[in-house]
């Protein structure tokens, strides 16, 4: 059975209604490896070419509830890629600086500049969960970041960034298994938080938080991906393959080199 990766674009997102370990089509453990390892070879090259190209830049954006799978996702579909062509931010709480201006000024100023393929672990949706969830801020408030996001997505789209914006949905067991894997792993304790266990509580606040962000701002310039994560090895390939086809569909060039320079020899 299929399961659509992109909603139409402003239809109500119900995520009971994504089955987080679907698998579309005959892939395994096996054949999605040979996939994202053809697909990070492409994509390495790709991004090459966009950073000698100098004209346009990539970002994308990972949202998902705590152990869906972000930083291994990253270190995935970052594979072989020259460092000096991608930048990654983290957004966690924001500083006092930070709170001192629109939520959206730390958001701006990580956008990547040209040539760049830049990451968001974590983004500016966070000002529409935890705070929606954790009443940070009055609900009037939250409401209207609704539209502020997606009018500044329409403006860094204008900018020549391409947005790609993945939400790895996990189910609440898998989350258990894999909040359990890290107490039982001593070389992973350090991931592990006894306020995980507190955020987990709120599980259904959070979901109706994602529900309403991905349903709000899921539009034709910046839609959602919505990416089924309880099996890593799929969310891993489906995740490098959106990656890769959006490089593909920008097909940067490398420039021309300057006229005159057949025949010179360095000494």
């Amino acid at each position: 059975m299929s399961q659509k990766l992109i909603p139409p674009a402003g239809s109500k997102i119900h995520l009971a209604d994504y089955d987080p370990r679907h698998v579309d089509g005959d892939w395994d453990r096996k054949s999605a490896a040979k996939q994202i390892k053809k697909n990070t070879e492409v994509s390495r090259d790709l991004a090459y070419k966009l950073y000698a190209e100098n004209r346009r830049a990539v970002l994308l954006v990972l949202q998902g509830m705590d152990t869906a799978g972000k930083d291994g996702t990253i270190r995935t579909v970052m594979t072989g890629i020259n460092p000096q062509s991608f930048q990654i931010t983290s957004f966690k709480q924001p500083s006092a600086e930070e709170l001192d201006h629109d939520f959206l000024w730390r958001i701006h100023k990580a956008v990547p500049r040209r040539g760049q393929v830049g990451i968001f672990n974590r983004s500016h949706y966070e000002d529409v969960l935890i705070v929606r969830v954790h009443n940070l801020v009055p609900e009037e408030e939250w409401m209207t970041r609704y539209d502020r996001i997606n009018e500044f997505e329409k403006l860094v789209v204008q900018g020549n960034v391409t947005l790609v914006k993945c939400f790895l949905h996990i189910s609440k067991d898998e989350q258990r298994e894999r909040l359990q894997a890290r107490l039982d792993n001593p070389d992973k304790r350090w991931k592990f938080s006894t306020g995980d266990l507190a955020e987990r509580k709120l599980w259904d606040d959070y979901q109706a938080a994602y529900a309403a962000a991905l349903t709000r701002c899921n539009t034709e310039h910046a839609p959602w991906h919505i990416v089924p994560s309880d099996r890593k090895w799929y969310r891993n390939m489906v995740v490098s393959t959106i990656f890769r086809e959006t490089l593909e569909r920008l097909d940067p060039r490398t420039p021309p080199a300057e006229n005159g320079l057949d025949g010179i020899t360095v000494e």
